[in-house]
C-alpha cells in the first residue's frame, strides 16, 4: 500500500520513489494498489487511516512565546560579557559607592547598547517566524471527495483526506494533496508556484512511455501536486500523498525551524569571542599587577573592571545596527527593501550569485521569435503568421503563452484586421494524445479551411504535403528529414517550436472531426522564445567586474536554458541537469560545481543542496528565487532575494525583496553590502586595535608607576569621548578600490591587526610617561594629578586620529580624505579632550589645567605617532595584502 503512517523523522527529503510508483501502475491495478475502489472510501476506512496517517496539515513552527523569545536574544557571548559589566558597575559604582560617589555613565552606556542589539535580533527573528504561517494560505480550504459509494461528490475539509481518497478537480481549484489522475478531460494544470515556470502543463490519466523513470517528479503527466491549480478542464484523481508526506509539504519541513547561519552571524561571533579571549588574558593580568604593585586590591579590581569596559568595543552593537539601516535606506530608494539588515553585509559578502533564468535573466514573457515557410526560409508574405494568427484567434479553449504571443505580433503588425474577412465554422480542441488542435474557418467566398498547429512530429503525421516557394510539393522522407533538422536546430536555440498546416474545402457542408486532420498541407514553423532582459548581459558583466560569479539554477530545458544563458554572457561549457545531480554523491558534486555555471531541470530541494555545498566550499551565496519551489533555497542561502510579485512563502523566506526584477538592481546591493561592511570593520579595527594597545599601555604603567596611571573613571569618560566620535563612521566613504571585491569577516585577520597595530600606540603612550617623568616631574603619588591629566589628553587625541589613519589604506587627509560628519566630530572631540582638564567637570574628576609647555610635546607625540603608523600600514599591506 502507497500509504504510510504519520512520520516522525526530522529528516527533509520529498520521497520520489513513493512518486514514481504511484505514477506508473497500471490504470487497472490502480485502484487495489491504493486499497480503494472507484466510489471511494468507506467513512469508516477514511476514519481509520486519518488517524493512522494524521491530518492533511503540511508542519507548521509553533509560534514561540514573545516573552521568552525575548529573552533568548540575550544569549550571545558578546552581549553577556557585557551585560556581567553592567552587573559589576552597578555593584561597585552605584551600590557600594557613597551617594555622592555614584557613577552610572558605563552603566547607561552599555545597557542602552545592548537593549538596541537585542531588540533589532528579536524582531528580524519574530518576522522570519512567520515563513511557514504563508503555506497555509496556498491551499484551499474544502476538497471535493467521493466517499461510500455515493455517485456525487461532496465537500470536505482538506485536513480530512486521506491517502486513497477519490476526489473531483475542476478549473479554478488549488489541488489539496498529491494525487494520481485516474480520469481527465482537456486538464491543464500550472505549477508555476512550484517550478517556476508559467506554461500551464496538460496532465492526462497514462503515463507517457518515456516519461516513467526520466526528469524530474514535477514532469510527470499523470501526478499533480498540492500547491498548483486547475487552470482548465476537469479530472478524477486518488490522493496517494497528504500532510507532511507531500511534495509542498517536504518544502515546508525544509523551512521550519532554525535557519541556516549566515556568514554575517558566523562572522560576528568570530570577532565577539576573539574580543573575549583578549580580555579574559589583559583583564587578570592588569588586575593582578596593580593589586601586587599598589597594595590595595579592591582598588585594582576596581580599576581592572574599568579597563575590561575600555578594552571592550560597546557600541559595536550600535555601529553595526547604525550602518545596516544607513545601508537599508540608501537600499530603498533603489526600489529595494531590506527585511533582515544582516543581508545587507551578506550582499557585499557575495562572491556567488545563484539566480533562476525565468524572469530574470528574461522577459517572463513568451515572444513569437520567427515564423519561416517549410522549406525554412523566410516568410516574407506573412502565409504562415496569418494562419497561426486565425488558428489562436477563433479558438475558444485555453489560450496559452504561445497563443498570446501570436495574438500580441499581429497587433504589433497591424494585422489584425484579417481576421474580419473570416468567420469561424468549427473546432476540434486540444488533446494529450494528438498534441494539435484546428479551427476551421470560412471566408467571404464560402471557402472553408482547417487550419491546424501543434508539435512538429505529430503535425508532420498527418501531412502529405508541404507549401513552400509557392507551390505545393509532395512531403517527401527528405523533405521530413529537413523538417526535423529545421526543428532540432531551433531547440538548440532555445526556441519552442511549433508547426502549422491547413487543407480547404469550397462550398461544403461538413461535420469536422479528428478524421479531418489527414492529407494536410504543411506551411511552414513558430518558433517562440523568452527572450532575455537587455538589461541582464550588462549587469552579469558588472556583477563579474565586482568578483559576483553567476550560477544558472533552473528547472527548465537544459538546451532553453544554455541558449539564454549564452545570450546575457554566463559560460556555459560546464553544465548539469537534475537527473545528473541525483546520481552525484556530495563529494562528486561539490568537485562538479566549482566550474559548472549552469544547472537545468532541477528539483528544488536539489536546488538547496547546491547551495549548501557552495557554502561549505567557502562561498558566501545569494540566491534569487520567487516561487514556492525556492523557498527552501531562499532560506538556506547567506542572502535571500526575491521580488514584490513572488509568491508569499517566497517573500517570506527571502531577506531582501526587489521592486523591480532586474539583476542591475543586485550589483547596487553588491556596492552598499561592500561600504557597510568597510565601515563596520573601521570600527572593529580601530577600536579593538587602540584599545588594545591602551591595555599594553597600562600593563607598563600600572607595573612601573607608584600610582594609579589613570582613574576608573577617566578611563570611562575617555572611552565614551572616543565611542562618540566613532559614531558617525556609517556615513564615512569608502575608497572604490574597496568596493570592488567581496569581503568576508575574518576574525585571524583582526587578532593579527591588533597585535601588529595596537602597540604602536603603546609606543608614544610611554614616550609620554617618560616625559610626563623626567620633564614635568610626575614621579610621586603627590603629582599623579598632573600625570593622569596629560595621559588623559594624548590618550584622547591618540585614539581619536587613529579613526583617520585606519579608514583608509592610503595616507589620510591627503590621497583619501574622509566625510565630513567624520571630520567634524572627531574635530570636536579633540578640542574638548584638550579644554576638559582645564574646566569644572576636569576638576570634578580628578584631572587639572596642564601647562603650556605640555602642548609642543603632545604635537611633536601625535604626528610621530601618524608617521610610524603610516609605515606599518604600508608594510602591513605590502606583506597581507589586506587592510580592512
Amino acid at each position: 500500500m502507497i500509504f504510510r503512517k504519520k512520520q516522525t523523522d526530522k529528516t527533509v527529503q520529498f520521497n520520489t520513489e513513493k512518486v514514481f510508483l504511484a505514477a506508473t501502475q497500471p490504470l487497472k491495478l490502480v485502484y487495489g494498489y491504493f486499497c480503494t475502489t472507484p466510489h471511494g472510501l468507506s467513512e469508516e476506512d477514511a476514519e481509520e487511516r486519518l488517524k493512522s496517517c494524521g491530518e492533511n496539515k503540511i508542519v507548521q513552527e509553533t509560534r514561540p512565546n514573545p516573552l521568552l523569545m525575548f529573552c533568548k536574544t540575550f544569549i550571545n557571548p558578546f552581549i553577556g560579557v557585557l551585560m556581567a559589566l553592567v552587573l559589576v558597575s552597578l555593584v561597585l559604582d552605584v551600590w557600594m559607592a557613597r551617594p555622592e560617589e555614584r557613577e552610572w555613565t558605563s552603566i547607561l552606556v552599555i545597557g542602552s547598547m545592548v537593549m538596541l542589539s537585542v531588540v533589532l535580533r528579536f524582531s528580524q527573528e519574530w518576522r522570519s517566524g512567520r515563513a511557514s504561517d504563508a503555506l497555509q494560505k496556498m491551499v484551499k480550504n474544502t476538497a471535493s471527495v467521493i466517499r461510500s459509494g455515493g455517485p456525487e461528490p461532496y465537500e470536505i475539509n482538506i485536513t480530512d483526506l486521506v491517502p486513497g481518497d477519490i476526489i473531483c478537480l475542476a478549473a479554478g481549484d488549488m489541488i489539496p494533496a498529491d494525487v494520481r489522475v485516474i480520469e481527465s478531460k482537456d486538464l491543464f494544470v500550472s505549477q508555476s508556484s512550484l517550478t517556476g515556470e508559467s506554461d500551464a502543463i496538460e496532465k492526462c490519466a497514462v503515463l507517457a512511455e518515456d516519461r516513467h523513470r526520466s526528469g524530474s517528479v514535477v514532469e510527470l503527466d499523470d501526478i499533480c501536486f498540492m500547491g498548483s491549480n486547475v487552470v482548465s478542464g476537469s479530472a478524477r484523481a486518488i490522493v496517494f500523498g497528504t500532510g507532511r508526506d507531500t511534495y509542498l509539504g517536504t518544502i515546508a519541513r525544509s523551512i521550519v525551524g532554525v535557519r541556516a547561519q549566515t556568514a554575517f552571524d558566523k562572522g560576528i561571533s568570530n570577532v565577539s569571542l576573539l574580543l573575549i579571549r583578549f580580555m579574559l588574558v589583559m583583564v587578570p593580568l592588569v588586575f593582578l599587577i596593580n593589586g601586587v604593585t599598589k597594595g590595595d586590591w579592591f582598588e585594582a579590581f576596581i580599576f581592572a573592571i574599568s579597563v575590561a569596559v575600555g578594552l571592550t568595543p560597546e557600541m559595536l552593537p550600535m555601529i553595526v545596527t547604525a550602518n545596516l539601516s544607513k545601508g537599508a535606506v540608501s537600499m530603498a530608494k533603489k526600489k529595494t527593501i531590506v527585511k533582515n539588515l544582516n543581508a545587507i553585509q551578506n550582499f557585499g559578502a557575495m562572491d556567488i550569485l545563484c539566480t533562476d533564468k525565468t524572469g530574470t535573466l528574461t522577459r517572463d514573457h513568451i515572444v513569437l521569435e520567427k515564423f519561416i515557410n517549410a522549406d525554412g526560409s523566410e516568410d516574407h508574405e506573412c502565409r504562415v503568421l496569418r494562419h497561426a494568427y486565425f488558428n489562436s484567434y477563433f479558438q475558444t479553449g485555453l489560450k496559452n503563452l504561445m497563443d498570446r504571443a501570436i495574438l500580441s505580433h499581429v497587433r504589433e503588425l497591424q494585422l489584425d484586421y484579417l481576421r474580419d474577412a473570416y468567420t469561424k465554422v468549427d473546432e476540434i480542441p486540444f488533446d494529450f494524445t494528438r498534441r494539435r488542435m484546428s479551427v476551421v474557418v470560412e471566408d467571404e467566398q464560402r471557402k472553408r479551411q482547417i487550419i491546424t498547429k501543434g508539435a512538429v512530429e505529430e503535425m508532420l503525421a498527418i501531412c502529405t504535403h508541404a507549401e513552400f516557394g509557392k507551390t505545393v510539393h509532395e512531403l517527401t522522407d527528405e523533405l521530413r528529414r529537413k523538417a526535423f533538422v529545421i526543428s532540432e536546430q531551433m531547440n538548440k536555440e532555445g526556441m519552442r517550436v511549433l508547426a502549422v498546416a491547413q487543407k480547404s474545402w469550397v462550398e461544403k457542408e461538413h461535420d469536422f472531426s479528428v478524421e479531418d486532420e489527414s492529407g494536410m498541407v504543411l506551411i511552414g514553423y513558430l518558433a517562440f522564445l523568452d527572450p532575455p532582459k537587455p538589461s541582464a548581459a550588462n549587469a552579469i558583466r558588472q556583477l563579474h567586474s565586482h568578483g559576483v560569479d553567476v550560477k544558472v539554477l533552473s528547472g527548465d530545458n537544459e538546451a532553453v536554458v544554455r541558449t539564454i544563458c549564452r545570450q546575457v554572457g554566463v559560460d556555459t561549457a560546464c553544465t548539469l541537469n537534475g537527473t545528473e545531480i541525483e546520481r552525484l554523491t556530495d563529494e562528486e558534486l561539490k568537485l562538479k560545481i566549482r566550474q559548472t555555471t549552469v544547472f537545468a531541470k532541477l528539483a528544488p530541494m536539489q536546488k538547496t543542496r547546491i547551495i549548501t555545498l557552495l557554502q561549505e566550499l567557502g562561498h558566501t551565496v545569494g540566491f534569487l528565487g520567487d516561487g514556492i519551489n525556492d523557498a527552501s533555497a531562499l532560506r538556506q542561502s547567506d542572502v535571500g532575494i526575491s521580488v514584490d510579485t513572488a509568491v508569499d512563502i517566497a517573500k517570506e523566506s527571502a531577506d531582501i525583496i526587489l521592486l523591480e526584477k532586474d539583476l542591475m538592481v543586485l550589483e547596487d546591493g553588491v556596492i552598499e553590502g561592500r561600504r557597510t561592511f568597510g565601515n563596520i570593520m573601521k570600527y572593529i579595527k580601530m577600536t579593538a586595535s587602540s584599545n588594545f594597545g591602551n591595555m599594553f599601555s597600562v600593563l607598563a604603567a600600572s607595573a612601573f608607576l607608584p600610582f594609579l596611571p589613570m582613574l576608573p573613571v577617566h578611563l570611562l569618560v575617555q572611552n565614551l569621548l572616543y565611542d562618540t566620535s566613532q559614531s558617525t563612521i556609517p556615513f564615512d566613504r569608502m575608497d572604490p578600490e574597496y568596493l570592488m571585491k567581496p569581503r568576508k569577516w575574518d576574525a585571524s585577520d583582526l587578532s593579527r591587526f591588533m597585535i601588529f597595530i595596537g602597540p604602536v600606540s603603546s609606543i608614544f603612550d610611554i614616550a609620554l610617561f617618560l616625559v610626563m617623568w623626567y620633564v614635568f616631574g610626575c614621579n610621586s603619588p603627590e603629582h599623579q594629578t598632573l600625570f593622569q591629566s596629560g595621559w588623559f589628553v594624548e590618550g584622547l587625541l591618540s585614539q581619536t586620529l587613529i579613526v583617520h589613519m585606519i579608514r583608509t589604506r592610503k595616507i589620510p587627509f591627503i590621497q583619501s580624505t574622509a566625510s565630513w560628519p567624520v571630520l567634524g566630530l572627531t574635530s570636536v572631540i579633540m578640542v574638548l579632550g584638550i579644554v576638559i582638564p582645564f574646566t569644572q567637570f576636569g576638576a570634578s574628576i580628578g584631572l587639572m589645567p596642564l601647562p603650556l609647555s605640555y602642548f609642543p610635546w603632545l604635537a611633536g607625540i601625535l604626528l610621530s605617532y601618524c608617521v610610524l603608523t603610516q609605515l606599518i600600514k604600508q608594510w602591513y599591506v605590502k606583506r597581507f595584502t589586506k587592510w580592512l
